[in-house]
């Protein structure tokens, strides 16, 4: 699961069937500042190994945490059989609309998505490349964060351009779909049968951020549309802008298309809002007033959007905070629930302040929970179903 500047990952057993899968362990490689961290736990959380070095260059490599995991995965797999490398891509495009074996066409397909996609694509595809060199004869599968929007309506997905355009793939696509399948797969176990599968916005809050309306579990509407880049405020990324601001930028500014791209994808959001930091917890912790405006905005689109998620319903039975922010900022998610009062949303401030699972008040009509997002354990389920899929159809998954 490789992001801007980290690698998050996961080794699962399969212990019957494909599709029933238990973890041995996981582990990641994330830049911290000057430093990259290195740290391997078991399924219980124990640490096997951790590590920290200088940076080399101003860049995450993913070359060299992807060379370090494959020497470290080499060196303590004796016995072990190595199935399959299931991988988070980011956009599948109007191609992939469910996980696929990666072959040589499908990795062309995926890299003419990079334009569509430019800050997630490129680091999603190159350690699929760097695999496929190491253990050629592994089976890999693309998963897509954008497969699991494709249940929403037509209406949801379109936008007000010429025909020839959207016809050509520019649409509404959403994204953190590997989250909010996570969060969808526990929504009965944590809300109970009927408020799960009803009305239920997911927000997924972290450096990217953003909202999914779900209905019986399926995706109806998200807050992201063609790219990363729209809806919420996010730790480097504006969220929703009018067109008119870049028109103006490049037409009046004199900015290039690749200026306006690093301004809005990485130096803008809470960062640009602060000039302070893109971390929520440094923010929180600030006394400076640009920080307090930065989180009030962060707060103000988040309202307003689940407003227009639940209008988009009609209705609303459940909200779920999850990814970093969700998971961990209880201010974030009480001054939200705060936000939403008028939906019938009362957070019960003891239960949140200790990161309970359910932190609704017993008069809230709106059920509050807190869902830790598990995209390695969605990318690995979904990885040995296709594996299934294929076998069951005496199909071969190396090319």
């Amino acid at each position: 699961n490789a992001g801007s500047s980290s690698l998050k990952f996961a080794a699962f057993e399969a212990v019957a069937a494909p599709g029933e899968l238990r973890l041995i362990g996981k582990g990641h490689v994330a830049q911290v500042a000057t430093e990259i961290e290195w740290c391997v736990e078991d399924a219980s959380g124990t640490t096997l190994e951790t590590s920290r070095t200088l940076c080399v260059g101003d860049h995450f490599d993913h070359d060299a945490a992807m060379s370090r995991l494959l020497a470290w995965i080499d060196a303590h797999r004796d016995g072990v059989t190595l199935v399959a490398v299931g991988h988070r891509v980011v956009h599948g495009g109007t191609q992939y609309a469910a996980p696929v074996v990666v072959t040589h066409a499908v990795l062309r397909d995926l890299e003419a998505l990079v334009p569509w996609a430019p800050l997630h694509q490129p680091h999603n595809l190159q350690p699929i490349r760097i695999v496929g060199e190491r253990w050629p004869g592994v089976p890999q599968v693309a998963c897509f964060d954008t497969a699991f929007h494709r249940t929403q309506p037509a209406v949801a997905q379109a936008f007000a351009l010429p025909r020839k355009i959207t016809e050509a793939g520019v649409r509404r696509y959403g994204f953190h779909g590997l989250s909010c399948e996570s969060i969808a797969s526990r929504l009965t176990s944590v809300l109970g049968a009927q408020v799960g599968r009803g009305k239920v916005i997911v927000a997924h809050l972290g450096n990217g951020a953003s909202l999914c309306a779900m209905v019986d579990g399926k995706s109806v509407a998200s807050t992201m549309g063609f790219s990363a880049l729209d809806g919420l405020v996010m730790g480097t990324r504006c969220g929703t802008l009018d067109a008119g601001v870049v028109l103006y930028l490049m037409q009046h500014l004199g900015q290039t298309a690749q200026q306006v791209s690093d301004l809005l994808y990485g130096h803008s959001g809470l960062l640009g809002v602060s000039g302070i930091s893109s971390d929520m917890q440094v923010l929180l912790a600030s006394t400076d007033p640009r920080a307090a405006e930065a989180i009030e905005l962060f707060i103000y689109r988040i309202v307003g959007e689940i407003g227009a998620l639940t209008a988009a319903m009609g209705g609303l039975d459940a909200l779920v905070f999850t990814a970093g922010i969700g998971e961990h900022a209880a201010a974030i998610r009480s001054r939200t629930a705060a936000g939403c009062a008028w939906l019938g949303a009362v957070i019960d401030e003891a239960a949140n302040d200790i990161d309970l699972e359910l932190i609704h008040a017993p008069s809230s009509t709106v059920r509050l929970a807190v869902i830790p997002t598990d995209e390695e354990s969605m990318i690995a389920t979904q990885t040995a179903l296709v594996l299934r899929d294929a076998a069951s159809a005496g199909a071969s998954v190396r090319e």
